[in-house]
Parts: C-alpha cells; sequence; structure tokens
C-alpha cells in the first residue's frame, strides 16, 4: 500500500463528505462525541452499502486500510485542480 500525498487531510475531507452523504440519505445522526474511528468505519461501511465503494477483501479490513481506501476514494471524486490533490 503506497501511501498517497495529503492522505491525512484526504481522509478527513473523506470523512466529512461521508458524514453529508449518510445524514442526508438519513441513514446516521453524527453527535461532536463520537469517535473519528467510529465515524470512518461507519462512513467505509456505508459507502460499501450502496456500492459506491468496492470493499476490501476478507482479512484486509484494517483501520490503516480503510482509511486508505477512504482516501483514495475522494481523491478520484475531487476536481483535477483541487489543493489536496497536489
Amino acid at each position: 500500500m503506497k501511501k498517497l500525498k495529503n492522505e491525512h487531510d484526504l481522509l478527513k475531507e473523506a470523512v466529512r463528505v461521508g458524514m453529508i452523504y449518510a445524514e442526508k440519505r438519513g441513514a446516521a445522526i453524527f453527535e461532536a462525541t463520537d469517535a473519528q474511528k467510529d465515524k470512518i468505519e461507519y462512513v467505509y461501511r456505508l459507502l460499501v452499502h450502496d456500492k459506491m465503494l468496492q470493499p476490501l477483501a476478507k482479512g484486509e479490513e484494517s483501520m490503516p486500510n480503510i482509511r486508505h481506501k477512504l482516501a483514495i476514494w475522494i481523491s478520484k471524486k475531487l476536481p483535477a485542480d483541487h489543493p489536496l490533490l497536489k
């Protein structure tokens, strides 16, 4: 797994976008006290369930792999001239 440039910031953006998606869909309401790890895992599982993201292979579902997968997902959704992609 090759680390992306700005992977941490891409992950933050993926979680932010995923949370907005989940709330608009009516699937979840996030609280400020929710753990970041839980938000990341929920967003990942929701995107996989809605077939917006290909799931990781069985046995590969670790938090670092989930974080990387979400960072890749958002990097493909952002416009080419977005500052996080430079």
